[in-house]
């Protein structure tokens, strides 16, 4: 596992990409997975010693899939209109999500207690984002789901639209809209995974506050693609925009 997380840790150094076959049965469950993610994130200097991140994704292609959460380095989190010339990516999709924002800090204990119903009434705010997914891996279709979730769940980047106050939302009928370069516009309607995006938040903020650290207010997720995974190319000009609560734009 020490050997994985340092593959994984050269691989970003060097803008490298790897090949998952010597590695396949490295990883035995989603603990020793979440072990590299906080190495990397360690050795590569992305977070305060002992804070909390201040940006995740989490998520799952369903309610009856297990739900993943991985932190995002800040470097790489912007707000649209934004670009990404500075940044390497290898084979980038593009995931139209919408992000939610803390409204107060989350103890373990109130974590640990959270259920579905409760949870929407801890965030203050709402905003169109677009993930650019992407990953160390070379042949991304072939490696195995725990070794992606090493590598940050597949992270590439991450543009947030302007904040909204939380309100409550139709999610059935909420219409997005996606372009990418010269592709015809995505358009889809009730196509969360999970129905609601706030439904994960119960599952994120245990796995947050997991070592007995404290949410604070502020704290960022995004919540899943609403359009799966959009192929794009460098220099694409991407938009996405959720009926009534924002858009974002970005050059990958």
């Amino acid at each position: 596992m020490t050997a994985l997380a340092e593959a994984l840790i050269a691989a970003r150094r060097s803008n490298t990409t790897l090949d998952a076959t010597p590695w396949t049965d490295t990883l035995q469950d989603a603990t020793q997975a979440y072990e590299v993610q906080d190495a990397v994130a360690s050795a590569l200097g992305w977070f305060e010693a002992g804070t909390v991140p201040g940006c995740w994704k989490s998520g799952g292609g369903s309610r009856t899939a297990t739900l993943t959460h991985a932190p995002l380095p800040p470097h790489g989190v912007r707000a649209s209109p934004a670009e990404f010339a500075d940044l390497a990516f290898y084979t980038p999709g593009i995931e139209a999500e919408i992000a939610l924002r803390l409204g107060k800090d989350v103890t373990p204990a109130v974590a640990a207690k959270l259920d579905h119903n409760d949870a929407a009434s801890l965030i203050d705010a709402m905003a169109v984002s677009v993930e650019i997914v992407d990953s160390r891996w070379q042949d991304l279709a072939a490696t195995p789901a725990l070794l992606r979730l090493a590598d940050s769940q597949v992270h590439g980047a991450l543009v947030l639209g302007e904040w909204q106050p939380f309100a409550a939302v139709d999610w059935a009928s909420q219409r997005c809209e996606t372009k990418v370069g010269s592709s015809e516009t995505v358009v889809r309607e009730g196509t969360h995974p999970l129905a609601d995006p706030t439904w994960l938040l119960p599952n994120w903020l245990r796995h947050v506050t997991r070592h007995g650290q404290t949410a604070p207010a502020g704290t960022v997720v995004t919540t899943g693609s609403w359009v799966g995974v959009l192929p794009c190319r460098r220099g694409d000009q991407v938009t996405a925009e959720f009926a009534g609560i924002g858009a974002v734009r970005l050059i990958v």
